[in-house]
Parts: C-alpha cells; structure tokens; sequence
C-alpha cells in the first residue's frame, strides 16, 4: 500500500492559498464595485446638483437684474432652496451659500441632501466594506448680469432713442408707433435700418459704447421698405415678442451717407408693423413704415449678446460663469 500523507498535504497547502488569493480578490472586487457602483451615484447625484445650482444662480440674477430690492435677491431668500430642491430626484438638496458680495455676481452651493443624515453627504454601499459609508457631494454656480453691449441682431433695425418710454413704476411704457417719418429733431425717424453692406442674410452685429468711438457709428438705410436679405420669415421672429433692439442717439449725414450712433440696447415687445412689402397682422391696421409695441424692463439670457459699457436702458443679460 502507498502512503499518500505527502501528497494530501500538498493539496491542503494549494487550497489555503487559493483561500488567501481569493480573500485578497474580494478586497479588490469590492474596491472596484465601490467605485463601479458608488462613484456612478456620486456622479449622478452631483449632476442633479448642479442643474439645481445653475438653475438658482439664474434665477437669483434674473431678479438681481430686474429688481434689486426684492427679498429674493438676497443670500437667505427661499428661491435657491426650492429650485435646487426641484432639480433633485428626491427633491431633496442643502443650499450651502449663496454670495453676493460680488457686485452684479451670484455665486450659489448645493450640497446632497439626505433625510436623516448629515448635509451635503450621501451614503455608499459597496464603499461600506472598505470602511466608508459616505461621501460629501457638492455643487457650485456662479452667474453675473450686466447691460448688453454687443450682439447679433437677427433684424438689422435700430430703434431712436428719443422714443423710449419706460414707467419705473410698472416698468412697461406706453403703446405707441414709432414712425419712420416722425423723428425727434436730430434724428432722421422713430426707426431705421442699419445697412449690412457685404451681408448674405437679416442677421447684422452691433456695438454700443461712446460716441467718440467711430467703431459704433453704422451706415444706415433711409428707405421705407425692409432690406432684401431680409424675408418674412425673418420678421416673423419678433411678433408678439419681446426684443432686445439697438437705440441711436445722434446720426449725421443724409440719404446713402447717413449714419447712427448706437448708444446702448432696450427691450420693446411688438404688436404689429408694416415695412411696405411686409407686414403683421395681415389683416391691416398697422400703417405703414411704422412698428408698434411698448418699451419695457427687461432680463434676456439670450447667447447672441455680449456685455459691455453700454448706456443703461433698463435692458440686462445674464450669464452663467461657473
């Protein structure tokens, strides 16, 4: 009979490795679990936060822009909390800080929020069996509001400044036409266009600033009639809109030399015009070479603008930095 005791003992020795190997996977698999699994909720949970942040940033700013004395314009006003809160799944999220110390800047921090447990931290599973249950998830925003100093205008049309009617009241002026026939004196109409010579469609860049600036002095067209890269379509864009325009202040010049000085942007939301060839509503009462709408304080988070030092016509853009 052979002896098999020697042979045994190897096998005994090849399963307590195999146990050690395996207990040390094990280790390494729940690491990898830990960050598979918990990192992915981190990560969620952070994205939630920060469309919350954005959002509260936004909203704050709006209200800053457009009235600085509203109590949500503050760092304890309740609009942060129930926009972070209405971003969140659960509908749960700490609103850490919000600072405006900044002059025209917000900065808002979300932090998780759990019910029963510490704010700003989430609990993890996996991550448990390496001796931390949880993680602190957090998200910050900053958004900063100005006056609009340059933008793209879909309509190459200049509003006279003359004409503007704001109520500091109601912030809405007064309906009125403004006609390209009636002027204020030193300007040639209530309206006109701003030529776009080497143009391929509506679409012109404007820029407001000081008039000794030659930069902001635009060729402008006299005529009744819309520019001819201009269509319908194009003017269909501002009915019943409210629309950032250009407003000039002093022009020079006559017919195919005339220029504008474009002192700064305001808002008017429009009712009607009638630009001899096209005209809204088509069923009339508009005359012609006249737009009608009101002035009216306004807050655009429109990307086609820039900020810059432009004269203040109750017109601001917001953006988010952070």
């Amino acid at each position: 009979m052979r002896r098999l005791t020697g042979k045994v003992r190897t096998q005994d020795g090849q399963r307590g490795a195999v146990s050690l190997i395996v207990a040390l996977l094990l280790v390494v698999l729940l690491g990898f679990a830990a960050m598979a699994v918990d990192v992915s909720m981190m990560f969620a949970e952070q994205a939630q936060l920060r469309n919350g942040a954005d959002a509260a940033a936004l909203a704050i700013a709006q209200t800053c822009a457009k009235y600085p004395t509203n109590s949500s314009c503050s760092n304890t006003g309740p609009l942060a909390a129930n926009l972070a809160n209405s971003n969140a799944n659960d509908k749960l999220s700490n609103v850490k800080s919000i600072d405006l110390t900044t002059p025209n800047s917000v900065t808002v921090a979300v932090g998780a929020q759990q019910a029963g447990h510490t704010p700003n931290q989430v609990s993890l599973f996996f991550a448990r069996a390496l001796g931390i249950s949880t993680a602190e998830v957090t998200a910050k925003s900053t958004a900063v509001w100005g006056r609009p100093g340059k933008g793209l205008k879909i309509l190459p049309l200049a509003l006279a400044l003359c004409k503007l009617d704001i109520s500091p009241l109601t912030g809405q002026g007064a309906d009125q036409v403004l006609s390209l026939d009636k002027g204020c004196g030193r300007v040639p109409g209530g309206f006109g266009w701003i030529d776009n010579p080497g143009g391929t469609n509506c679409t012109v860049n404007v820029t407001a600033g000081q008039a000794s600036d030659t930069g902001i002095w635009f060729s402008v067209n006299t005529g009744a009639s819309a520019p001819q890269l201009c269509s319908a379509n194009d003017f269909k864009q501002m009915n019943n809109q409210t629309v950032l325009f250009p407003l000039y202040d002093l022009a020079a010049g006559t017919g195919t030399s005339a220029k504008y000085y474009v002192t700064g942007f305001a808002a008017f939301f429009v009712t009607g015009y009638h630009f001899s060839n096209i005209q809204w509503p088509e069923a009339g009462g508009v005359a012609n070479k006249s737009i009608t709408g009101h002035f009216m304080k306004f807050v655009s988070l429109s990307q086609a603008f820039q900020m810059g030092p432009a004269a203040d016509y109750q017109a601001s853009i917001v953006r988010l930095t952070l």
